[in-house]
């Protein structure tokens, strides 16, 4: 188990400054990337893992995401995540009629959730996919705290209603967003012709 402290300068935003017990933290990598698109920033990875945990140990961190197995750059993007604390959980991208890809990885999310759910105290969900909202119940069933962490406008009511906090991305940008340009950007999981995945 991890307990990650935060650095000097660094102030945790109100909700995550109690001690919530054991942490773990489950991110849908495509949901997170297209609300850091909304709200027009980049998203500091190391960053957003010490505003998650907070002042609580942390059990794991999982990171979701689809991949293209030939793109260099999301593969360092994907090694340098496995080395500063995640657990990356990968699926090939399948292609979709109108040409775009895609990976969904909703199972995987909700296994991992109940696979653990005895060995922490509160789940930690980026993502506003309503799709996940059958797992958040089922964990809470178990005696695990739930808290969902996701853009607003991207959030499905039943998610939050389930939730025994909701958290908006919006409300915590500027603990979470990059303040100089990395080596790393983000592109979600998603792709087309046009984007380059990094």
């Amino acid at each position: 188990m991890l307990r990650l402290d935060p650095d000097p300068g660094f102030q945790l935003p109100e909700p995550f400054q109690d001690n919530r017990g054991r942490v773990a933290i489950f991110i849908d990598g495509a949901n997170l990337f297209y609300a850091a698109l909304q709200m027009g920033i980049e998203i500091d990875y190391t960053r957003l893992l010490k505003t998650l945990t907070g002042r609580s140990p942390l059990l794991r961190s999982f990171f979701y995401t689809g991949v293209d197995r030939n793109n260099e750059k999301q593969q360092g993007f994907l090694l340098w995540m496995r080395r500063n604390g995640y657990r990356v959980v990968t699926k090939e991208l399948t292609q979709l009629p109108d040409g775009s890809k895609r990976a969904n990885l909703d199972v995987e999310i909700a296994v991992d959730m109940l696979s653990l759910v005895r060995w922490y105290e509160t789940a930690v969900l980026v993502s506003g996919d309503g799709d996940l909202a059958y797992a958040v119940n089922a964990v809470s069933y178990q005696g695990a705290r739930v808290e969902v962490v996701s853009l607003r406008s991207m959030t499905s009511d039943q998610l939050i209603n389930l939730a025994d906090r909701y958290i908006d991305l919006e409300s915590i940008k500027d603990y979470i967003k990059k303040t100089n340009r990395s080596s790393y950007l983000y592109r979600g999981g998603v792709s087309n012709d046009e984007e380059d995945e990094g």
